[in-house]
């Protein structure tokens, strides 16, 4: 699962209170895959002091004097530790990408699996810095007027425009089920086809679980590092995401889902759907008319 909103932000208050003031001493690069830019170079960043941290949609940002930027993007696997030793050799072998030492200790980057997809960006200048943003609307700092604008721009369907980072900064796979859970709202309904009362509600439901997990998170963790195993999108509160055929907490009715790719849709049929199953792509088509329409006729209610 790509970190997303919550888990980004609870990333940069660890670091906020670890390295604003401190001096970068050095930046090991362990992956050829990972550094994606070569101008400015890496070594232009040691000796520099760290102004700030902030989130630039699902990636973080490391602000540095003169207006250098080290832009980390996790992608799905990658994750960040904090170790307050100095790191020599490559932490957690293969899976290690780069090491950033500093004065108060040492951040590795480092990224499970065999698809290295995580990206380092060393970045010079505000213009610079602004492209890599995909221009999506901050969620939390939106009025309603702005969010609805935002959504009915394009025409999509709910799930892929709270998950389109051109739209609304920071919502992934995860958060999105949970969002459109707490609206009641079916993952596959248009944007265009949202009553007012219906957009009020799926603006009140993104506001609401997003603030929700960023405080749970910033409480859970407290003053800590988050451990890598700790930033993931299965987490036992979640309502509907992750949990398939566990029942919904509100009807009790088993938790639905859509396979598509790599990833997968979870909401309840009853709370956000009328009770109707969507079709999912791979087991529809080989079931066919045998494919349940409802979710009574799964449960065999």
């Amino acid at each position: 699962m790509m970190p997303e909103l919550p888990d980004i932000c609870a990333y940069i208050r660890a670091l906020r209170s670890r390295l604003i003031g401190e001096s970068l001493d050095r930046i090991r690069i362990c992956s050829p895959f990972l550094l994606r830019t070569v101008e400015p170079p890496t070594t232009s960043f040691e000796t520099k002091i760290v102004r700030d941290i902030i989130r630039l949609g699902k990636r973080i940002v490391i602000e540095f004097d003169d207006e250098l930027y080290l832009v980390l993007h996790l992608m799905i696997s990658g994750r960040l530790v904090w170790s307050e030793q100095p790191v020599l050799g490559r932490p957690g072998g293969k899976n290690c990408l780069a090491v950033l030492s500093f004065s108060s200790g040492a951040l590795v980057f480092i990224e499970s699996g065999t698809k290295k997809r995580a990206a380092l960006h060393c970045v010079i200048g505000r213009n610079e810095l602004a492209k890599h943003d995909a221009g999506g609307l901050d969620p939390l700092h939106a009025s309603k007027e702005e969010f609805e604008s935002a959504l009915i721009l394009e025409n999509r369907t709910l799930k892929r425009a709270l998950t389109n980072p051109r739209t609304l900064s920071g919502i992934g796979n995860a958060y999105s089920d949970e969002i459109l859970h707490a609206a009641r709202l079916s993952p596959i309904r248009l944007t265009s086809s949202l009553s007012e009362i219906e957009m009020i509600r799926l603006y009140s439901a993104t506001v609401t679980t997003l603030t929700f997990w960023r405080e749970k998170l910033r409480h859970y963790f407290g003053g800590r590092f988050p451990k890598p195993t700790e930033i993931t999108a299965f987490r036992p509160e979640f309502a509907v995401h992750g949990k398939f055929g566990i029942p919904c907490p509100v009807c009790q009715m088993p938790v639905q889902r859509i396979r598509y790719a790599e990833n997968e849709t979870n909401y309840c049929a009853k709370c956000q759907n009328e009770g109707r199953l969507l079709a999912d792509r791979a087991l529809s088509r080989i079931l066919k008319n045998d494919w349940p329409k409802t979710v009574e006729e799964m449960v065999g209610d």
